[in-house]
């Protein structure tokens, strides 16, 4: 064990606890971004004005109708600009287009003294456009040969040779739809301007440096003059990586050449319709197995739909490239990732990070596969298992293969799978228009940014002379806990009771260079940090105590507020230790700096171990299928997930269960939809509200959900033991979209081989179950983009019939 996972006498982490600011959300007293503004005199209101057409040359921008409204202060345009002209991190994305690029690209902003005002200024301005040819759905880029950016491809072994030795080979393709992450709180920022002419954002931001730097540039000033803050956010989960940046650089803009306070906040309309999702993806594979179903060889292509922009495109798809091999050992592997450009917002980061769409095409070949194998999907899966001395398809070692099998035998242990599977068939055979069914399916996740340069944390701890502690750390708080974390982590550095701790909001004038809270890395980074800089404070105090105590420093301990001599009685309290150590003129401050080691990335080789460690989960999810409409529930979910030696319980066990139903949402429920027609309105978002785009809610969890930890997984080389926990659980879900699966296959006879669409709506799983009926796998099932998911075809002697 390191000393890093080390954890001391009677530690304030491993103890269940609830959110840091859990009272102030329920009483409705946490403020966020947009809630300062009332707080704030003199504050304008920015509104953007939005082109409605998908891709067009503007030829005409004339704003002198709009300052004719009445309120109206400023319309902001691209020659307002003194810096530069771009809110992106790749230079490709301008905050104030000369080309629409996507349906309700903001190409100028309307300043007004009220909200309202605002709105009707944005309505007045006049924008012509030269149209122009537009692509929409994910197919018509590939087709018309539309990519940007890095077209990476990962190979291992022979895939020939792979091919060649595969007793089964199948071919097939699948397209699955993209993901609104639909945060309670939307896009938000305010900006004002100081006496000294520093500018002071308030941003909903993952990334307050990326912010501070886009801000800069924008402004054509230093970031030392630039001060980013994030009290809060109101959820994130990765839209707010990226994605604030230019709508931080509006308000700053806004500020610095009107000198009042500026407002940005979307409403949810324009939310949806001008900030990226979830990447949708196209997968086109070949898989081979030999006569025992093993894997032998796989040959893909994964190609995100990227939206205008690259964005942080291309790392999504190398963290798929990563993670298509999932929990299972592919010796022999080609597979290649390209971005699709098409006339769409540009899609960003999602919890996961293409992590679950490369996942979720290996999932989606065993599941599709294991009938024609002969095999149940539960037994092909665990004979694919990673095992000792195997490594990735990008080289990195599986150092803890035994964990896979771990949660997977746990969680059929804690289901009871045995004699559920005995009762489910039971009631299958009573009942011909509805069937049951259950699925486990296994993650391994990596852990650390594929770019080794983020995995860098850093952390300010404070002691005041009345022994309060105050924390800085350079991680944001989206509700996922981190912040509470990062108080226990404190405590139990100093040796100190909790209550002695508080935490400042995130500020890029107290920690800089930060990286995102991001990659489930928030903890690992922020919290090693944290630690760092308590240590130093400590061994400070602890030379202080032993003065005062008459002993050495290596036998004082400091628990619970008190410092001890070992085998002595003589103590000294934490209040007391700090006033001395104040007259004695010791530094009452530190800094605390991480770097994670251990890893190495060859982005063009595609090869390396860019992974600090690997987390695993399983869960087992039961679901009832209605034979008439395709409607389902799920009536029972079962998790073991490994978060190592977990630092905060209550916290972790929540974010398993969040991140479960929001995966379950992804895949089942949440279709989105953009007019791909020929006519005036093309390329415009169709479900742009909770009306039409339908997010999980009470109806959709599990009549029985049991989550467990995975006990005595201390991680030897992560803070205190502990391991991420933000992103992993989102794939546990795949198996509510296998148990779908095998329930539409069950209606049909033995043996059926049954395609399912992504999302897996009741209608798609009613077209699965009709297909599954006629015996026939061609075409079950539309994909968010409306076209038909298309056949998995046996190959040689066993060819199956497809379209």
């Amino acid at each position: 064990m390191s000393h890093l996972s080390q954890r001391p006498e009677k530690p304030v982490v491993g103890v269940p606890m609830p959110h840091e600011s859990a009272a102030l959300h329920v009483t409705g007293a946490a403020l966020y971004t947009d809630d300062l503004v009332h707080r704030t005199k003199d504050v304008l209101h920015a509104y953007p004005v939005q082109v409605m057409k998908a891709h067009g040359r503007i030829t005409a921008l004339r704003t002198g109708p709009a300052l004719a409204v009445p309120g109206v202060v400023r319309v902001l345009t691209g020659a307002d600009v003194p810096g530069v002209n771009d809110a992106g991190m790749k230079h490709d994305e301008p905050l104030f287009p000369d080309t629409v690029m996507f349906h309700g690209h903001a190409v100028a902003w309307v300043l007004a003294e009220t909200l309202e005002a605002a709105r009707l200024g944005a309505a007045a301005v006049e924008v012509e456009l030269d149209e122009l040819p537009s692509l929409v759905t994910l197919r018509e880029a590939i087709d018309a040969g539309s990519f940007h950016g890095a077209r990476p491809e990962m190979l291992s072994g022979d895939v020939e040779a792979g091919f060649a030795d595969s007793a089964h080979v199948f071919t097939g393709e699948l397209r699955f739809s993209d993901q609104e992450h639909f945060y309670l709180e939307t896009h938000a920022a305010l900006a004002h301007i100081d006496e000294a002419e520093q500018v002071f954002v308030q941003s909903s931001t993952q990334h307050p440096s990326e912010t501070q730097e886009i801000v800069a540039h924008v402004l054509g000033l230093h970031s030392h003059e630039v001060t980013v803050q994030c009290l809060r956010m109101g959820g994130g989960f990765g839209g707010k990586e990226m994605q604030p940046h230019g709508f931080a650089a509006v308000a700053a803009l806004g500020a610095k050449l009107t000198g009042r306070p500026v407002r940005v906040r979307l409403n949810r309309t324009q939310d949806l319709t001008m900030s990226g999702k979830r990447h949708g993806f196209h997968a086109q594979w070949k898989i081979g197995f030999d006569a025992d179903g093993r894997i032998r060889a796989l040959d893909a292509t994964l190609t995100a739909d990227g939206g205008w922009s690259l964005d942080l495109s291309e790392p999504v798809v190398a963290r798929a490239l990563c993670h298509i091999d999932n929990t299972y050992w592919i010796p022999n592997a080609r597979v290649a990732g390209r971005v699709a450009r098409t006339n769409k917002v540009s899609n960003t980061a999602f919890r996961g990070f293409g992590g679950p769409q490369g996942m979720l095409v290996i999932e989606d070949i065993m599941g599709r596969c294991a009938p024609l194998l002969g095999l149940d999907p539960t037994e092909l899966r665990e004979r694919n298992f990673y095992r000792p001395g195997q490594s990735t398809p990008y080289g990195q070692p599986v150092v803890q293969p035994e964990r896979i099998s771990a949660v997977w035998q746990q969680v059929q242990d804690n289901a009871g799978i045995a004699d559920r599977k005995r009762e489910i068939a039971a009631f299958n055979a009573a009942h011909p228009h509805t069937k049951r069914a259950l699925a486990i399916t296994g993650i391994k996740f990596g852990i650390s940014f594929n770019l080794t340069a983020f995995n860098q944390g850093g952390a300010l701890v404070l002691i005041y002379k009345d022994g309060s502690v105050l924390i800085n750390h350079g991680g944001t708080e989206m509700g996922q806990g981190l912040h509470t974390k990062m108080l226990q982590v404190a405590a139990t550095a100093l040796g100190i009771p909790l209550h002695k701790v508080r935490l400042a909001p995130t500020r890029t004038d107290k920690v800089p260079n930060t990286s995102a809270t991001a990659a489930s890395a928030g903890t690992d980074l922020n919290g090693a940090a944290v630690k760092n800089a308590c240590e130093q404070l400590r061994e400070r105090l602890l030379g202080v105590a032993a003065t005062q105590l008459g002993s050495n420093a290596s036998d004082v301990r400091i628990v619970e507020g008190v410092a001890r001599t070992l085998g002595s009685d003589r103590e000294l309290a934490w209040d007391d230790l700090v006033r001395t150590a104040y007259f004695q003129r010791v530094q009452l401050s530190a800094a605390g700096f991480y770097r994670t080691e251990g890893l190495h990335w060859d982005a063009k080789a595609f090869q390396g171990s860019p992974f600090k460690y690997f987390s695993h989960g399983a869960a087992a999810a039961e679901v009832e299928v209605d034979g008439f409409t395709g409607a389902y529930r799920i009536r029972r979910v079962d998790i073991v997930h490994d978060v190592g030696d977990s630092l905060s319980p209550m916290i972790d066990i929540g974010q398993i269960e969040g991140g479960f139903v929001q995966g379950a949402g992804w895949l089942t429920l949440e279709d989105m939809r953009w007019d791909n027609s020929d006519g005036p309105n093309r390329g415009r978002l169709l479900t742009q509200a909770a009306s039409t785009y339908k997010l999980p809610s009470f109806s959709e969890m599990p009549e029985e959900f049991h989550v467990t930890l995975l006990r005595n997984a201390t991680e030897a080389g992560a803070v205190y033991g502990s391991k991420a926990v933000g992103e992993p659980p989102l794939m546990l879900a795949f198996s509510v979209r296998e148990a779908l699966r095998q329930a539409a296959a069950a209606f049909g006879p033995g043996g059926v081989s049954v395609e399912l669409a992504s999302p897996a709506t009741p209608e798609a799983v009613y077209w699965a179950i009709q297909a599954a009926r006629r015996n026939d796998t061609s075409r079950n099932g539309h994909t968010g983009d409306g076209t038909a998911s298309d056949s998995t075809t046996r190959h040689g002697t066993e060819a199956l019939s497809g379209a």
